[in-house]
């Protein structure tokens, strides 16, 4: 029997990009079941979810990206799937990419993470401030986790069953979740691995960070990362 697989479209105020990429995953994985969550918007994004005939999570208000991700791990969790993708609503990722990402959970990994930095650094280039909080996380993740990782922010990741089951639990909620979830699952010791692809700007509406912002973001992050990993050492120390 074929793996279920759950394409989680965690959508902010997407209602300009969200019809596109949905028709575009009808076209190209139309075996695959998908979940919009709706994190509180205040367009017309359940709309369009559900005139395109796929399942809506509607959250009363804004969660952010980590709280609508929880919510479309619950779910699949409760329903079944064998194993989810994280698609973004803006038109970024490639439903090309699915394949050899899901081919890597079937190879035994947990945590899949598109990367846009290998094996060509070049292909994708963030702004200044952007670009420089990417370096400081990279390395800040190389001395926590003792791995290298070339895109740890990246929002286009396979998720195995367990890796499901243990993120329906403990995904932070928190802006920059995916970095959090990133050294959670290396500390529980999933497998974790990266996988180039493709990635665009973003097809329609704006991001919902701007540079102060995304700036006070960036270091609450990083306290935030190794306050956990002291957390986990004292943990350690107390158990020997």
């Amino acid at each position: 029997m074929a793996a279920r697989t759950l394409v989680i479209i965690p959508a902010f105020n997407e209602e300009e990009s969200l019809p596109a990429v949905l028709a575009t995953l009808r076209a190209g994985v139309p075996d695959f079941d998908v979940l919009v969550v709706d994190d509180g918007s205040v367009d017309r994004t359940t709309d369009v979810a559900i005139a395109a005939g796929v399942r809506v999570a509607r959250l009363p208000f804004n969660l952010g990206i980590g709280g609508a991700l929880r919510t479309g791990f619950r779910h699949a969790v409760q329903h079944g799937y064998d194993r989810a993708i994280q698609f973004d609503a803006d038109g970024q990722h490639e439903v090309t990419e699915l394949a050899p990402m899901l081919g890597d959970l079937d190879n035994g990994a947990d945590l899949v993470v598109g990367t846009r930095f290998a094996p060509h650094p070049a292909a994708y280039r963030p702004g200044i401030i952007r670009g420089g909080a990417m370096n400081v996380l990279r390395l800040a993740v190389a001395i926590l986790s003792g791995r290298q990782f070339s895109d740890t922010s990246s929002g286009f990741r396979a998720f195995s069953r367990p890796m499901l089951e243990y993120f329906a639990h403990t995904y932070p909620v928190e802006y920059m979740d995916s970095v959090e979830a990133l050294l959670l699952a290396c500390y529980a010791g999933f497998t974790v691995i990266e996988r180039p692809v493709v990635m665009h700007e973003r097809s329609a509406g704006r991001p919902s960070t701007r540079n102060l912002k995304l700036v006070y973001h960036y270091m609450r992050l990083i306290v935030v990362l190794f306050a956990m990993a002291s957390l986990r050492q004292r943990r350690g120390a107390r158990a020997t």
